[in-house]
């Protein structure tokens, strides 16, 4: 499947709801440190994780270890620079989807480790803010799983 990554998460309900997310489209969450809280906060738990869920969760102490611990691996960079819209990639199983934190986004300094083909955008109207982090990883995930013809999901069904 797909792995999410945060650089430096600040905001512990966002990282709860990702949290949530990634359990249910089946892909792996990586928290890149600093975090901006501590992942034992009620505020984690209450988003309806079980402690089972932190196994799909993997925490780097910076973002060289996350690099390193993903070498070889496509990172798109998920970013209001970003040049190509998310729908416009072809995702592959074992893609990683990197999102900056809540109030400056990814920095320069790890955007200029990503191809620029590889910096994706969600289109926006002119002049409006950006989408809280849990929804733009939402949207991209999904589109990516979308593409996968959403395998492992539960059938309609059942």
């Amino acid at each position: 499947m797909f792995d999410i990554a945060l650089y430096e998460p600040e905001i512990a309900p966002n990282t709860g709801n990702i949290m949530r997310l990634v359990r249910n489209n089946g892909c792996r969450l990586h928290l890149i440190e600093p975090l901006g809280f501590s992942l034992d906060e009620k505020r984690l738990r209450r988003a309806g994780l079980d402690y089972a869920d932190y196994d799909q969760i993997r925490v780097h102490e910076n973002h060289a270890a996350f690099v390193q611990a993903l070498a070889g691996r496509r990172i798109f960079a998920c970013t209001t620079k970003g040049s190509r819209h998310y729908h416009e990639v072809n995702y592959q199983p074992g893609d990683v989807l990197l999102f900056g934190p809540e109030t400056r986004g990814l920095p320069d300094e790890v955007l200029a480790d990503i191809e620029p083909g590889h910096r994706i955008r969600i289109p926006m109207q002119p002049d409006s803010r950006s989408l809280n982090l849990s929804n733009a990883v939402a949207v991209i995930s999904y589109e990516a799983w979308r593409q996968q013809g959403f395998v492992g999901a539960r059938s309609a069904s059942g």
